[in-house]
């Protein structure tokens, strides 16, 4: 509870993965990738409960494992890659009232693919929702390339910047600020997650991560550099 707020945890991991097959139980550093992630929500004072969602058996067992509570089996109908991640949030948040009799202020969804993401980094995200009043909260880093400088794209028959824009750029500094959303964080006031426009409205909020700690395990390489990042001196950074 963070300010007589109750928040749930929810955390969505698929069987199924394209890029990095077992994705969601592969090892990094000690641990499989999940466990990264609700080890945050094991040492968290701000979390008021956790609900996984998976489809997986397997993972399931590697949950269980690790000394985390498994309440239900996700659903075929919200198994498929094409679902949407807030339709899943939204299932695993109604089972977790129905079922165990809870409501909750605030739901924030941590990303298993974000696996570098701190203790900070969370509660840095529910913080903003609730201090500043916030709607919803997304992570982001800041972007290595700027589609007002060297982001290009092929439109109405020719290469051009993804983004026009009137004053010439000389420098990438000299461009608009831009991020990256990556798979850290999503944090919904409850009344946010239910509408019709979850995801960006009037009042959506960022919360900046750093470029070490937002690497998405979306292929094999992504692996291997979080890997390293946590096999150097960098792995301070990120438990610091």
């Amino acid at each position: 509870m963070y300010k007589n707020k109750k928040i749930l945890a929810t955390i969505c991991a698929r069987g199924g993965s394209q890029g990095v097959k077992g994705k969601n139980i592969r090892i990094l550093g000690d641990k499989p990738l999940i466990i990264h992630s609700l080890n945050l929500v094991r040492e968290s004072s701000l979390i008021d409960e956790y609900i996984i969602s998976t489809d997986s058996q397997e993972i399931m067992e590697v949950v269980k494992k690790h000394g985390f509570d498994i309440h239900f089996k996700r659903p075929d109908f919200l198994a498929s890659g094409k679902i949407s991640r807030i339709d899943v949030i939204q299932h695993a948040t109604k089972w977790v009232e129905e079922n165990l009799d809870q409501k909750f202020d605030v739901i924030i969804d941590l990303g298993v693919a974000t696996p570098l993401k701190n203790l900070e980094d969370m509660e840095n995200s529910i913080k903003i929702l609730i201090d500043e009043d916030a709607s919803n909260v997304f992570s982001v880093n800041v972007a290595s390339k700027s589609p007002y400088f060297n982001m290009v794209e092929f439109l109405d028959g020719k290469i051009q910047y993804v983004k026009k824009i009137e004053k010439k750029i000389n420098d990438r500094r000299d461009s608009p600020q831009v991020y990256e959303m990556n798979d850290g964080f999503n944090v919904f006031k409850h009344e946010i997650l239910f509408s019709d426009n979850p995801q960006f409205n009037e009042n959506t909020k960022i919360s900046i991560m750093p470029p070490h700690r937002s690497v998405d395990i979306d292929e094999e390489w992504d692996l291997l550099l979080a890997e390293f990042i946590i096999s150097t001196k960098i792995k301070e950074e990120i438990n610091g």
